[in-house]
């Protein structure tokens, strides 16, 4: 078996594995990224519908079993990049209130060892990073903060008329902050498809485009693509992570280094380190409190078409609008909250692919005649909820919601919003833990080790030298998009990294 040597290796090339790498870059240590994937390839196809949704061109084509045993094909998209090459765009900072321990219906959302005040500074410099564009002082329940590095992106006249609308419904409707390469001299071309499509015009802020293909021209980062690790493998007394087994080509390699970052995702993590059992561990590393693999949370997520009969929608980039005004509840029912954004825009094809019994025609007239809105709410902690490894290597995701009634109350109410704005059909649909929407929660974080895989700075309570840094990590999933608070953690976490390990 060949052998790869590295002062820090880095397994998994998406929003917290290349924050890390961006920390470490030039401070000496020889960085290995392990990504199992490869370069998203630059082709018509990207922005085709038909292809990413019907044909499911860019999915992977591995097989999981949900708790009834029916096999999927999960939304997982292995690239370089990770998911941030598919995602919306949208950079939110989580509240201060999201740090703080909560209750819904009875079921406890821990505090995090965090708080909003220790990831300010990193919240700023990874909307640098990333070129976030929005507009401070608009959302009324934004934590304290200086203003964005670039101004918002402007309203196009179909949403601006909502925000309108939704003003004098007496509501507070802001500039979504979005990382998108939008303005004089950027590259964005408005091209129609950028929520859930690949950019072919590296215009969005994604972690390859941003963050990796700067740090590939230098002399310490090295990126293997196609290298997919298996597990790791911890010392006779199962305290330090002394290598990775990784699978590349068919044939097996071992890497070795001092220090690992495990950054495959929320699930692909835990499975990596469940899948990591020994003797000495039976239960996984970094599992000694029994979590690892639990706790599995992904964003309540119902999509809303606003259909107006007679009116045709032919905004390019969409979400450029967001409501917080029911963040902390509705006026006369706390529990029913979350927050309000645009989807990318809604296409026939998008329609056939979810509900394929819809003829053609009306599934493109829906496309054309609708404005598309996501209502996202927070997901609960379930130890049920969970991820498991059986016979064969096969994974079952057993996936247990919580608070999906108070969810539900909060889209009715949102419906209501939008039949007030002008809406006068609004067709809803819920998107499931089949999708890649927001999956978090599997190696949380805490003070306490009976109780977390992982102190304050992302690393293993059992293991001195391992750090997992997705958002597996999150103890609480709040209710906004978790890319921009994966990023700042990490960046927290490379900057801890550069101070203490590299010498």
């Amino acid at each position: 078996m060949q052998t790869i040597s590295a002062d820090i290796v880095i397994i998994g090339s998406g929003v917290g594995g290349s924050a890390v790498a961006h920390q470490l870059a030039g401070s000496g240590a020889k960085i290995l990224i392990l990504e199992r994937g490869d370069f998203l390839p630059n082709e018509p196809q990207n922005s085709d519908a038909e292809a990413v949704f019907v044909q499911s061109r860019y999915k992977t084509r591995d097989e999981w079993v949900d708790a009834r045993g029916a096999r999927y094909r999960p939304g997982q998209y292995y690239y370089v990049g990770g998911h941030t090459k598919f995602y919306g765009t949208a950079m939110f900072r989580f509240r201060a209130s999201d740090f703080e321990a909560t209750e819904m219906g009875g079921v406890p959302s821990p505090a995090w060892p965090v708080r909003y005040d220790e990831l300010a500074s990193h919240y700023t410099a990874a909307e640098r990073l990333y070129g976030v564009r929005g507009k401070a002082g608009s959302d009324p329940t934004e934590p304290p903060r200086a203003a964005f590095p670039h101004a918002a992106i402007p309203h196009e006249p179909t949403i601006a008329a909502l925000s309108d609308r939704l003003s004098a419904q007496g509501l507070r409707p802001f500039h979504m902050p979005s990382a998108v390469d939008y303005g004089p001299g950027g590259t964005c071309q408005r091209c129609g498809t950028c929520d859930a499509f690949a950019c072919q015009f590296d215009a969005k802020g994604d972690a390859e485009t941003r963050v990796l293909r700067p740090l590939l021209a230098h002399p310490d980062v090295r990126l293997e693509r196609g290298a997919e690790v298996t597990r790791l493998i911890a010392d006779d007394r199962g305290h330090d992570i002394i290598a990775a087994e990784v699978r590349r080509d068919g044939e097996m390699q071992r890497v070795e280094a001092p220090v690992f970052v495990l950054s495959a995702g929320a699930i692909n993590s835990a499975l990596i380190l469940l899948r990591s059992a020994s003797q000495v561990m039976p239960d996984g590393l970094a599992n000694r409190s029994g979590v690892v693999g639990r706790n599995l949370m992904n964003h309540h997520l119902t999509g809303l078409m606003g259909v107006k009969p007679f009116a045709l929608n032919e905004t390019k980039f969409p979400k450029t609008l967001s409501v917080n005004d029911f963040y902390h509840g509705l006026p006369d029912d706390s529990e029913a909250r979350g927050n309000i954004q645009m989807l990318g825009n809604i296409q026939g094809a998008m329609i056939r692919a979810t509900y394929p019994a819809t003829p053609k025609a009306l599934a493109n007239w829906l496309g054309r005649h609708s404005v598309d809105v996501l209502a996202m709410s927070e997901d609960l902690p379930n130890p049920d909820s969970r991820v498991r490894l059986l016979d064969g290597d096969k994974v079952e995701v057993d996936y247990r919601p919580g608070g999906t009634l108070a969810h539900d109350r909060f889209v009715r109410h949102v419906k209501r919003v939008l039949r007030r704005a002008g809406f006068p059909v609004v067709l809803r649909h819920g998107f499931g833990i089949q999708a890649p929407s927001h999956q978090c929660g599997t190696v949380r974080m805490g003070h306490d080790p009976a109780s977390s895989a992982l102190d304050a700075l992302c690393r293993a309570h059992d293991h001195p030298n391992l750090y997992v840094v997705d958002a597996g990590f999150f103890p609480s999933s709040a209710a906004l998009n978790p890319a921009l608070t994966i990023a700042a953690q990490a960046l927290r976490v490379g900057a801890h990294l550069r101070a203490t390990r590299v010498t």
